[in-house]
């Protein structure tokens, strides 16, 4: 009965979050463009889908992932897990910590539905250009580095700030080296991946670390994951596209190459009938 009514919350919460941009996209369209809404009864439908769809998704999260993370977060930094006391734990002794944090981070972007429908538009638009897996993996690459990272940040109690802006200072150096049809892209996957799934698994896990490592506060050193989540992506997926691109231009060099030499070998064979 309990999940029932906690059920009929999320789904109301849903409802309201998610009608008023129904309302702004229903009243562009007729009031502002004056044109009747093609397919409206697929629309409606549809409609439906995402709000029970969400609603459902929503509540597994909270019923499952969430208190689950915080379980493993709780019991990876245990002293009768890591062997020792914890007053002389050093943070080399967290390596599974490290480990988790980017295995979650990993796992939850490459299931994040907003990732994919932006990686489905880029491989559209792109004409096939971006693949999708591609890009997916990259950004989860990026996410998983990044709160590695970021874990290890709570773990030692390093300020947050060196580390954005030392990793904002890198992003702007690739930006001038990276092809210039991805960087707009590039920028926008750090967005992406602060959304549905990651966002709240991500806060569980640094608050989690933060409230059972000794010394830390799970105010100023619980928070922050999510930033590391938000700025690694886009440093993976300029490297992606950089990647992509030297490796065409060596294949580009190969044919060449391989061209000329058959070239000469054809005018040689000329020469020696002649």
């Amino acid at each position: 009965m309990d999940e029932l009514i906690s059920l009929a919350k999320t789904a109301w919460l849903t409802v309201r979050d998610v009608l008023p941009i129904a309302a702004i996209l229903f009243g562009f369209q007729v009031f502002v463009l004056r044109r009747p809404i093609p397919n409206l009864r697929r629309v409606l439908l549809g409609f439906v889908f995402v709000l029970i769809g969400l609603a459902l998704f929503l509540e597994g999260l909270e019923a499952a992932l969430f208190p689950l993370g915080r379980l493993m977060a709780m019991q990876l930094t245990h002293p009768d897990f890591i062997g020792g006391a914890a007053a002389s734990l050093a943070w080399q002794d967290y390596y599974w910590v490290y480990i988790f944090g980017a295995a979650i981070g990993f796992a939850t972007t490459v299931a994040e539905p907003a990732l994919l429908a932006v990686a489905m538009k880029a491989n559209q638009v792109s004409g096939g250009t971006v693949g999708v897996w591609g890009l997916r993996v990259a950004v989860a690459l990026g996410v998983a580095i990044g709160i590695a990272l970021g874990a290890f940040r709570i773990v030692t109690g390093t300020p947050l700030h060196w580390y954005i802006i030392v990793g904002y200072i890198f992003v702007v150096i690739q930006t001038a080296f990276a092809p210039r049809q991805i960087l707009a892209l590039a920028y926008d996957t750090g967005g992406v991946t602060t959304s549905t799934v990651t966002v709240p698994l991500v806060a569980a896990l640094g608050l989690g670390l933060a409230s059972t490592i000794p010394g830390r506060s799970p105010v100023l050193d619980g928070f922050g994951l999510i930033a590391f989540a938000s700025l690694f992506p886009m440093m993976t997926v300029m490297g992606y596209a950089q990647l992509s691109e030297w490796r065409a231009r060596r294949a580009a060099r190969r044919r060449l190459a391989e061209q000329a030499v058959a070239d000469a070998d054809a005018e040689i064979r000329r020469l020696d009938i002649d």
